[in-house]
């Protein structure tokens, strides 16, 4: 930003008490924080109010003096106030707002209610210069995908049940370390060893609790903490990248950016990288003031509205503690994100290149090895996955779902050779009737006792008669309506991250389960929805 736009910024969502001066026309950030440390376990909510009570007067006022110091002695030290309107504890959002209004209206200076996560994406895209960027934000209550479509950050993914970091507390409160426990993880990690545990990647969503669970039963039954710890990074941090991969290929993105605490943990970045390297991507994870809960991002980011003009009365400045990032207009950039199409005679998808023999009416489709993975858990997937794309795919076929036909199979090159169906991905050719027959398609496989596992709009491939779906490698054998309703769940996250216009598309896969499929499975669909991952 090249204005000399000044902004002060304060941010306190739950143990970071925080204020950060930002100078547009120097693009420096001057930040100041005073942290929440519990005695024991977890955050306290109550604590933390405490500490927010006791700590926001004292960081405003020494970023306010630091912005009057380096102000031009003609005018104000800022131009605006920003603050974190959430996601984040309630208690904590609430005396951190009051304190940006009082300072706003003793300054005579305008409000600007800045969301916390998009505020990780956007520091990392203003610190990389990416134009529109995937983001994965890793930290403690939060985890998801981000990308740009159509004047909002779309959620393309995110955890089904805790934030990343919470999720690794909750082991190390099992076995006695105290707060924060990444870093006591990443330490004891270095002398670890790989021992099985769970790996839960449902489309570009993904869930923790299993793995939680396993971690602490592994620990409880005298496996060692150090073992544990090195196999809890390695399978964590792996499911987030091969998201993120699968983020990449769906939106066509050739930049991926960190954000989040979390994304401090070295092995986490190192993943990324090889994965960007490996498929030609851009990589980029903002210095680490940044990635921590900080007032600078929030300064940044509040930089933007207040030039876009995005600002708040007094009045219409309540915080939300559920707070989600495709609740915020995008008003400050412009553009959209470009999705890419097929390009010569070889794809290169999420996890497999699939070369296209069209001449020939046939693919052959080869998972290739992620070195970003440990060889073991690597091996295992590949060949789990096509083994079961094998199966299911032909399954499918029986059940009448259009498919490819399978040709041959090769498990131990985990590769397969099928029909070529199709001309062009779902997401390059999307209409009412074509989402409605996935929604019909899903439904037939639910009633069979299995889900595809990955029903994005470049798992289906349709030309002027046909929807084929494909690649059936994260389906499996269930019967449980959960299982059912998350996989419409993917579909329809990622028409969301694709269409221009999603909603009539939404209802058109409702519709389209509807006439086969039970009414259940849509009512757990809703609830899915509705439980609000932001706290």
């Amino acid at each position: 930003m090249s204005t000399g736009t000044r902004i002060l910024a304060i941010e306190g969502t739950a143990w970071a008490a925080s204020a950060a001066v930002y100078d547009g026309e120097t693009d420096d950030v001057c930040i100041e924080t005073d942290a929440y440390e519990p005695e024991s376990g977890g955050i306290h909510p109550r604590e933390a109010a405490e500490h927010m009570h006791d700590a926001i007067p004292r960081v405003v006022e020494t970023a306010l003096e630091y912005a009057r110091e380096t102000a031009d002695d003609a005018g104000q030290p800022i131009d605006a106030v920003a603050f974190s309107r959430g996601p984040g504890l309630g208690p904590c959002l609430r005396i951190v707002a009051t304190a940006a209004r009082a300072l706003a209206q003793t300054l005579s200076v305008p409000l600007v209610g800045v969301n916390h996560m998009v505020a990780h994406l956007e520091i990392g895209r203003h610190s990389s210069g990416f134009d529109s960027p995937v983001c994965l934000n890793a930290s403690g209550a939060n985890a998801h995908l981000l990308a740009y479509r159509n004047g909002r950050y779309r959620i393309l993914g995110e955890t089904m049940d805790t934030g990343v970091g919470n999720a690794i507390d909750k082991f190390t409160r099992h076995v006695g370390w105290s707060h924060p426990g990444g870093p006591k993880v990443e330490a004891a990690a270095e002398d670890g060893e790989y021992v099985e545990l769970p790996y839960v990647v449902k489309g570009m969503d993904f869930s923790f609790s299993g793995i939680m669970s396993a971690a602490k039963q592994r620990y409880d039954d005298g496996v060692a903490i150090e073992d544990i710890c090195y196999s809890l990074q390695e399978t964590i941090f792996a499911m987030l990248t091969e998201v993120s991969e699968r983020a990449l290929s769906l939106t066509g993105s050739d930049e991926l950016v960190l954000g989040g605490g979390v994304g401090q943990n070295a092995r986490l970045r190192e993943m990324l990288e090889t994965m960007c390297a490996q498929r030609g991507a851009d990589f980029h994870a903002p210095e680490p003031r940044f990635l921590r809960d900080n007032a600078g991002m929030i300064a940044v980011l509040g930089a933007k509205m207040y030039e876009a003009g995005d600002t708040l009365a007094i009045e219409d400045s309540s915080v939300d503690p559920n707070f989600r990032p495709d609740q915020v207009p995008v008003t400050w950039r412009d553009g959209e994100d470009v999705l890419f199409g097929r390009d010569g005679t070889q794809v290169r998808g999420a996890e497999a290149v699939v070369d296209l023999e069209a001449d020939r009416n046939r693919v052959s489709k080869r998972r290739v090895p992620k070195s970003y993975r440990h060889p073991a858990l690597d091996d295992r997937l590949r060949r789990e996955r096509t083994t079961l794309e094998a199966r299911l795919l032909s399954l499918a076929r029986r059940e009448g779902v259009p498919t490819p036909v399978l040709w041959d199979i090769d498990p131990l090159e985990t590769r397969l050779v099928s029909e070529y169906v199709g001309d062009v991905d779902l997401r390059d050719g999307l209409t009412v009737p074509r989402v409605r027959d996935v929604g019909r398609h899903l439904a037939t496989l639910h009633l069979a006792g299995f889900v595809h596992g990955d029903p994005t709009t470049r798992n289906v491939r349709v030309d002027g008669e046909r929807t084929y779906l494909i690649d059936f490698g994260l389906g499996y054998h269930t019967d449980h309506i959960e299982d059912y309703a998350m996989d419409l769940h993917v579909f329809d996250q990622s028409l969301v991250g694709t269409a221009i216009d999603p909603d009539p598309l939404r209802a058109a896969v409702r519709a389209g389960y509807r006439e086969l499929g039970d009414e259940q499975v849509l009512e757990r669909l809703g609830e899915i929805e509705e439980r609000g991952r932001y706290q």
